[in-house]
């Protein structure tokens, strides 16, 4: 059965190349590039082979930028066949950004599979699945490390601490996504240029009235290293672990 798939995309900065201004414990933010999160990558892979098995299309939402023109084209060459830029992201506020993107999912209309990933690597919230799902009004099938379809059934596979679980539910759905799901494919040149002529739908996000959390700090913690170089292996050993065992004390 065919299915329509919405896939929401993050893009935030590469936080592997972030630094700290060892004076302030500022991070530095400035001149650091733009990605797509590994997670909505995740996403992305998870909604394409959707398709591919059972046929249907697949729509990217990003909740971005003027600058996220290059993540959507990204996308597009992953397999995704439309996609939407809503701008006007202000903070980092799960809830206003379920308002918004539910708002544009129900537009679309029609939807039978909303596909994410289950956190962010920039905020770790993790609600934005189960917000989605509440507004929505649709079963939130969280988690997972694998998803099939039988008909009209969507059926994951999520992993526990003690065991393995199956859940599913009719669509339409949300499914949260975990890094195990998948590997996310590495595009042909062909399918890249081809990305490159599609269109890109650019929205601006109505303006919602939802308070917007204060940050009361985001400096780093000061770390204060006793550096030591020890020749002999075992002296070095046994070093570490006698301070080892005054921490655990």
């Amino acid at each position: 059965m065919p299915f329509n798939i919405i896939v929401l995309v993050k893009q935030i900065i590469d936080i592997d190349q972030i630094r700290n201004d060892p004076k302030t414990g500022e991070a530095l933010l400035q001149n650091i590039p733009l990605r797509i999160e590994n997670l909505s990558k995740n996403a992305i892979e998870a909604g394409v082979q959707l398709k591919e098995k059972n046929g249907g299309k697949v729509t990217c939402i990003i909740f971005g930028t003027d600058k996220s023109n290059a993540a959507m084209k990204e996308a597009y060459a992953m397999g995704v066949d439309e996609g939407y830029i809503i701008k006007g992201y202000k903070g980092n506020n799960p809830q206003r950004t379920a308002k918004i993107l539910s708002e544009k999912i129900k537009a679309l209309g029609n939807n039978s599979v909303v596909i994410l990933g289950n956190q962010s690597a920039d905020s770790y919230t993790g609600m934005l699945p189960g917000m989605l799902s509440s507004i929505l009004d649709i079963p939130l099938l969280g988690n997972a490390v694998s998803v099939e379809a039988d008909g009209n059934n969507i059926k994951v596979k999520r992993v526990l601490d003690e065991s393995d679980e199956i859940i599913s539910s009719p669509a339409p759905c949300v499914i949260s996504v975990t890094q195990e799901i998948n590997q996310p494919r590495l595009p042909p040149v062909l399918q890249i240029m081809a990305a490159g002529r599609k269109p890109i739908n650019m929205e601006d996000a109505k303006d919602e009235d939802v308070p917007v959390p204060k940050i009361l700090s985001n400096l780093a913690p000061k770390s204060e290293r006793k550096k030591e170089i020890y020749e002999d292996v075992d002296r070095g050993v046994e070093a570490v672990a006698k301070a080892i065992r005054g921490e655990i004390r």
